[in-house]
């Protein structure tokens, strides 16, 4: 179980912090969430305590692995799939699964098919939540500024 104040990973939406914990009555069941906000656009959401495992909630990266990650950045290999349908949920489950490299080769793949060919507004959208996604939790664990750990990213992915 996560505390109030401790910052935590959502894999769709990134890092955030645990801003209190309440209990909430529906259908007669009282059930436990973590109300989580996300600092970049104050997204606020209630989360179920009992069900944070089965949706990928975990704790953030130490900046070392932080450090580490921006590093492999620039040596991901990527498949791009032609077929548009197949691509997007291929993206989507790297995204779900909460792996900050696979978040990275969707970020990746997507940069490289928008400067080949385009993207869709679809795959557009995603490109930006995922790059919000890596980038969120590498400001958290390094308290860096948003602009710089984007302006690392994006270099680091072009190399």
């Amino acid at each position: 179980m996560f505390e109030i104040g401790e910052i935590i990973v959502h894999p769709m939406h990134g890092a955030g912090t645990i801003d209190e914990i309440v209990d909430v009555k529906i259908d007669g069941v009282v059930r436990s969430y973590y109300v989580f906000r996300l600092p970049m656009g104050g997204l606020s959401m209630k989360i179920p305590v009992d069900h944070s495992d089965e949706i990928g909630i975990r704790r953030l990266i130490t900046p070392e692995q932080a450090d580490s990650l921006m590093l492999e950045l620039g040596h991901l290999e990527i498949e791009i799939t032609v077929n548009w349908n197949k691509r997007y949920r291929e993206n989507m489950l790297r995204i779900k699964s909460g792996d900050l490299l696979e978040v990275a080769r969707v970020v990746k793949s997507l940069m490289v098919r928008d400067s080949e060919k385009g993207l869709s507004t679809g795959e557009r959208k995603m490109l930006r939540s995922a790059k919000q996604i890596l980038i969120s939790e590498i400001v958290m664990t390094t308290n860096g500024d948003y602009e710089e750990v984007e302006q690392r990213l994006n270099s680091a992915l072009a190399g």
